[in-house]
């Protein structure tokens, strides 16, 4: 019988660089409507994730109050969390901020699926969040 180790996730979806959310502003979501590039210039360490701003203003309201601009589900697909595993992003396609609070979604299919039902899916993901990180 072979034993493989079984390795927890980050609590924080990162690319191979280490940066949340693809690179992409969070606060520009926000703040502009619409998805941003960061720069290398306005970075921020938190969760062990480097998250990238497009300016000084967005890094200032970020390091402020992250919890207010920080994805849900740790930046992690909020249909793939919903349906109890996890999946990466695409911060340009799949996302959508419902009640103050920033979803992110596989694709652009994925994300039409996930706006059949909002709420229920939110539901699910909630229950399963942090679960599916074991």
């Amino acid at each position: 019988m072979t034993v493989s180790p079984v390795w927890a996730k980050s609590p924080v979806n990162t690319n191979w660089r280490g940066w949340a959310v693809k690179g992409y502003d969070v606060v520009a979501y926000f703040t502009l409507g619409q998805p941003t590039k960061g720069a290398g210039d306005y970075t921020y360490k938190w969760r062990d994730a480097t998250w990238r701003f497009a300016n000084a203003e967005h890094l200032a309201a970020f390091t402020a109050d992250p919890e207010r601009y920080a994805p849900q589900y740790g930046g992690y697909c909020a249909y793939a969390v919903a349906m109890g595993t996890t999946a990466n992003i695409d911060p340009v396609h799949g996302w959508q901020i419902v009640d103050g609070k920033l979803y992110l979604n596989y694709n652009r299919s994925i994300q039409e699926k996930w706006m059949q039902d909002i709420p229920g899916y939110i539901e699910k993901a909630d229950n399963n969040w942090p679960k599916v990180l074991e």
